[in-house]
Parts: structure tokens; sequence; C-alpha cells
């Protein structure tokens, strides 16, 4: 019963996300299957037609209640169509309220949280780019991940 709730939250929010983009987003999601490897980089590919626009990136997280963590450290790369760095950062998000409470909504055991990675991002060009992500939590398999995604949105005037 448990798996089938699981799958029946993950199918509506998915179901939610698809139905929810408009012409100025583009979602990109990995699914990590409840654990995240630290030698495993989690490619999230997606395409930018407007560059002459200012980009909000905003990472997508997924987590349940076997993540051990209250907060979740990345190193998140940006690279163009030929893997050139555009930039590359270290990240630390809170999941959890120091109570313990997780952060962000979902049904079940399963919350989904948002967080902004890169404001008024201007990308060099239209085509393909790709985010390397790497979890940076010094354990060898991160339990608890579910799903990790990358947000691109117009930044409005």
């Amino acid at each position: 019963m448990g798996t089938m709730r699981k799958f029946l939250g993950v199918f509506v929010l998915g179901l939610f996300c698809i139905s929810c983009n408009d012409a100025n987003e583009v979602v990109s999601m990995q699914s990590l299957a409840g654990s995240w490897n630290k030698n495993k980089i989690q490619e999230l590919t997606f395409e930018v037609k407007d560059h002459q626009n200012p980009k909000n990136i905003i990472f997508v997280v997924r987590n349940n209640d076997n993540y051990p963590y209250s907060n979740l450290r990345l190193i998140g790369t940006i690279l163009d169509d030929k893997k050139k760095v555009l930039s590359k950062d270290t990240l630390n998000y809170v999941l959890a309220k120091p109570n313990g409470q997780w952060l962000g909504s979902g049904f079940g055991d399963t919350k989904e949280i948002l967080f902004q990675y890169k404001s008024d991002f201007k990308f060099p060009k239209d085509g393909q780019f790709s985010i390397g992500v790497i979890q940076a939590m010094r354990k060898d398999n991160l339990p608890g991940i579910e799903d990790l995604g990358v947000k691109i949105v117009n930044v409005k005037p």
C-alpha cells in the first residue's frame, strides 16, 4: 500500500508540474530512486531559446523521510553544449526546520522544495545547456533524495 501511495503522489506531482509549465519556463527532472552516490553527477539538460532574456535558475529537490540531514550541500556546474564551464558553485540548502519538520510541500513522506540557484543569469547564446550537480554531503550513498531537477524561468521585466 505504501508503494502505491508513493507512486500515486509522484505521478500527481509530475502531472501537476507538466500542466503548470508555460512558455517562459523549462523544467528538467532526474529520478535518483532514493539514493545518490557521491561520485554520480546528475546532469540536467535543457534548451535556451531566448538567451537575450535573463533567467532565474531554480533547483527542485524531492526528499523523503529517509533523508538523514536537515540540509543539502551541492556543487553545481553550468555547462554549454561544448562542455565549457560557465559557472561553478558550492551550495548549501536547508531542507528542515530546527525541530526536524521538513520544509516544502507534498504528499505522504515525500516533500518537494525549490531553491534559488542563480538570479538574472544570462546565457551567452541560444542552444543546449546542462547543469551538472553532485552531492557534497561526505556520505558515499546519500539516502532519501528521490528526484532532482532544475527550472529555468524568464525573469519578468
